[in-house]
């Protein structure tokens, strides 16, 4: 079965096919560089950077894979969630390939999708099934969640963000400290620099109630501010920052994990999203995972944005497991779920 994926739920527009959780190709384009002077996705940008080149990513990643429309057996969308006006760009673009061509189409949760972008595999089809149940984790600019995963269309909720997104607080910091957009990558960058023994003490929020799976990081963030506010406002000062905030949101985000895997007891572990590119994190969560004894799925970082190849792959693994007839065009009231 080949798989075409359509992803649009932010500021990349991407599109990719794929194969039994093979990737043949992944085409990302994204409008960073667009929303960089704001210190922010702007939602119609977004939208019209989706309109104009959702096709382009569509023909290349069709050449790129050595393949045409026809070729295709099933379409898989993100559904959401995500900016209201980019996902009806995806959907629109979904339903009229579906329409023409008489595929069959399926909606994709993209949080879902991000979790299973760690078992993608450029090189040998890959393997999803055997793995459930196992315990997921998104950590991204708009969303820090855990699951236990039981199946692909079964994914029960055991915490989340009460406010800010991991993400969305490097973000935050790296817009008051004054380095730019996205703030991730810099913050990190900034972090790995500082070789020094200064650290500021940023508060972990919802850490010492021993049961809360939640996350929240608000709190961090308004303690960055008035921290900077009061400074003496230099670039050593900004490296002290960058590293103390990076540390405690990792604090924060291992004693969820550690805390999960003792609720469930269950002894693997995937994350995805595009937080998890940072190094750190990834080998703090490494290296808990082996004092746990715990199985570790963790995407290739080409895997860990918004990407389409994830969305291909969720919508084929439901697609087998529910089966075509739930998805038939003739169905009503909708062509997708």
């Amino acid at each position: 079965m080949i798989t075409l994926g359509i992803e649009s739920s932010c500021d990349e527009t991407a599109v990719a096919l794929v194969e039994d959780a093979s990737v043949l190709s992944n085409e990302v384009s994204s409008s960073v560089h667009l929303h960089a002077p704001y210190g922010g996705v702007i939602p119609e940008i977004a939208s019209r950077y989706h309109v104009e080149y959702i096709y382009p990513a569509t023909k290349k990643a069709l050449e790129d894979a050595s393949r045409t429309i026809e070729d295709v057996d099933l379409i898989a969308v993100t559904q959401g969630p995500g900016l209201p006006g980019s996902l009806l760009t995806g959907v629109a673009y979904a339903k009229a390939l579906s329409f023409a061509g008489d595929i069959p189409i399926v909606g994709v949760n993209h949080l879902y999708a991000h979790i299973l972008s760690c078992f993608l595999d450029r090189d040998k089809p890959g393997d999803v099934k055997s793995k459930f149940p196992f315990i997921g984790m998104v950590v991204s600019g708009g969303h820090t969640s855990t699951y236990v995963c039981a199946s692909s269309n079964d994914f029960e909720v055991l915490g989340r963000t009460l406010d800010d997104a991991v993400g969305e607080a490097f973000d935050k910091v790296a817009k008051i400290l004054d380095l730019g957009y996205p703030g991730g990558p810099i913050v990190e960058k900034r972090a790995l620099a500082y070789k020094g023994k200064d650290v500021i003490d940023f508060p972990r929020a919802l850490v010492k109630d021993g049961k809360n799976l939640d996350f929240s990081f608000s709190g961090i963030k308004t303690a960055v501010l008035y921290y900077w506010r009061d400074s003496a406002k230099t670039e050593e000062i900004k490296d002290i920052i960058c590293f103390s905030f990076q540390e405690a949101v990792i604090d924060v985000i291992i004693s969820k994990i550690k805390r999960v895997f003792a609720a469930t007891g269950i002894k693997r572990f995937a994350v995805g999203g595009g937080v998890i590119n940072n190094e750190t994190l990834r080998k703090r969560i490494c290296g808990l995972c082996r004092t746990e004894k715990v199985e570790l799925f963790l995407p290739r970082k080409e895997f860990c944005s918004d990407n389409a190849a994830m969305i291909a792959a969720l919508g084929e693994e439901i697609f087998n497991s529910e089966g075509p007839d739930t998805f038939s065009l003739n169905a009503k009231p909708g062509l997708y779920r």
